[in-house]
């Protein structure tokens, strides 16, 4: 991996999402839900902003393509657990989606190690997961704001969205994953009695 990758401009933005994360978490904690919103607001922007700007800029890197998810998932993950200690989310939630991100790292790991496989690019269960998470944190501390009944309907069908979708994607995830690892296992040369070396 070349070190400019660094200072592209939508990896920079996606660094800097990492670094709102204990802005919003002491937001969080001191009871300032208004600033909190504003922070993650800015910073979902900044989501949508990397991506386009990868594209116009033709600044794809490899780098990118891991630190992406990882800055989303730290984010998410992060305020989930907040939210939850504060008691603004129910424990289900936040336990389910840091299960599903915890299995899905632990299987990419071993799927590496014992087969170099990588690179899964996101499925469209896995973006409607990830929608869904951001969607529920907004509402969760617009709800904290403003306690209006459609603020607490929306909450709950984005958090009921999230949970439906953490698992439809990581099963959509193991099947990727026996998919390609059926793929890696069929591409492997098959050695004739000729080939092995006598002993």
């Amino acid at each position: 991996m070349k070190v400019s990758q660094i200072f592209t401009a939508p990896n920079q933005l996606t660094m800097l999402r990492m670094v709102f994360v204990p802005f919003i978490v002491i937001e969080l904690v001191e009871g300032r839900y208004f600033w909190a919103l504003v922070l993650f607001v800015i910073a979902g922007f900044s989501d949508g902003l990397d991506g386009l700007l990868a594209r116009k800029l033709h600044q794809q890197t490899l780098l990118g393509q891991y630190l992406d998810p990882i800055a989303d998932k730290l984010l998410l993950s992060t305020l989930f657990l907040v939210l939850s200690i504060l008691h603004k989310i129910p424990w289900k939630f936040t336990v389910l989606v840091f299960s599903r991100d915890i299995s899905i790292l632990a299987a990419s790991a071993v799927l590496f190690a014992i087969a170099g496989l990588r690179n899964f690019q996101p499925s469209i269960f896995g973006k409607a997961n990830t929608f869904s998470q951001i969607a529920a944190v907004f509402f969760v501390m617009l709800f904290c704001l403003r306690p209006q009944r459609w603020v607490w309907i929306t909450r709950t069908v984005f958090l009921r969205a999230t949970f439906a979708f953490t698992i439809i994607s990581a099963l959509h995830y193991v099947f990727l994953v026996q998919h390609r690892l059926r793929m890696h296992t069929h591409a492997l040369p098959i050695h004739s009695s000729a080939d092995i070396p006598a002993s």
